[in-house]
């Protein structure tokens, strides 16, 4: 199932999509506050995974009724699906080793090996951005913006101390994010914080796809493009941490929460890496696609 946060007539709602073959086309939508059998009182994805045992199944029989209420979507403005993520979105960095090359090669961050442990970051809460919305371009803050294409993994349920072959049962379900980065920032403060939490920076959406519907999230093709340009090219199975080793890793040093949101790190191809370097512009549209799930696209202003 695919699970949205969309604007309606001015109001946010919560939503089941329906989509043609190319993901970005959602055909019709499900507002499930208009369905008989949806509790009134659910109205947001964080309530959903809260009470997702009691849910799904409602979920489900809304989604397989062919007389459910679906409707056209041309009025429908997409939202980030947890507009108001309880903490900050938590990152992997140099999760693919290609990526890792490039970066050390740039010289601009040195790597003298790829990581044998997951490196982790954070962007704050206040980047998270819509799937379609712009991305504010300020030029006082940087010059240097660019563009990073992950899977994007919602954590379901309460964890501590989990194993690594049982981690996937703590999913809930898999989105697209771009970590739009800032690489002056990050290379002036000679860390990520700063360099990933700018306002906006991070596009997420369209929706999230539930965990039953992606067999193994380490078997995904993922791309970028600017402009239409293919700039990043990649799959899941690159990572140097599968998702499960990162949910593992994680629980050992902090209790995962409903809500979670966590970015697996991005292939190569990344702006500063490239010769010459390229970076995102104002008029620029970066579009971020994932197979089986969607795409996003954000222009830039």
């Amino acid at each position: 199932m695919k699970i949205a946060s969309c604007r309606l007539e001015n109001q946010s709602c919560l939503t089941l999509v329906g989509v043609a073959e190319i993901p970005i086309d959602a055909k019709s939508i499900c507002v499930l506050a208009r369905h008989p059998n949806w509790p009134v009182d659910i109205k947001t994805i964080n309530q959903v995974i809260a009470k997702q045992d009691e849910l799904k199944p409602i979920l489900k029989s809304i989604n397989e009724q062919p007389d459910t209420d679906w409707q056209a979507c041309d009025d429908i403005m997409f939202e980030a699906p947890i507009p108001k993520p309880q903490r900050n979105i938590i990152c992997l960095g140099w999760n693919y080793a290609e990526h890792a090359r490039e970066s050390s090669a740039a010289k601009e961050i040195v790597i003298k090996d790829l990581p044998e442990h997951p490196i982790f970051f954070t962007k704050a809460t206040t980047t998270i951005n819509g799937p379609f919305d712009p991305i504010v371009y300020d030029e006082s803050v940087t010059r240097r913006l660019d563009w990073e294409v992950e899977l994007g993994v919602i954590i379901g349920r309460q964890g501590r101390h989990i194993a690594e072959e049982d981690a996937l049962e703590y999913v809930f379900g898999y989105t697209v994010i771009n970590d739009i980065s800032a690489r002056d920032l990050q290379k002036r403060h000679q860390q990520f914080f700063l360099g990933k939490s700018m306002d906006g920076s991070c596009p997420i959406g369209p929706w999230i796809v539930t965990a039953d519907e992606i067999a193994d999230p380490q078997q995904l093709d993922l791309a970028c493009r600017v402009n239409g340009v293919e700039k990043q090219t990649g799959n899941t199975r690159q990572m140097i941490f599968s998702v499960a080793n990162i949910i593992s890793t994680l629980s050992k040093v902090m209790t995962l929460l409903p809500g979670d949101i966590i970015a697996t790190g991005t292939p190569s191809g990344v702006g500063f890496a490239r010769t010459p370097p390229e970076y995102l512009q104002q008029g620029d549209t970066v579009e971020c696609e994932i197979e089986a799930i969607g795409r996003i696209s954000n222009k830039i202003t």
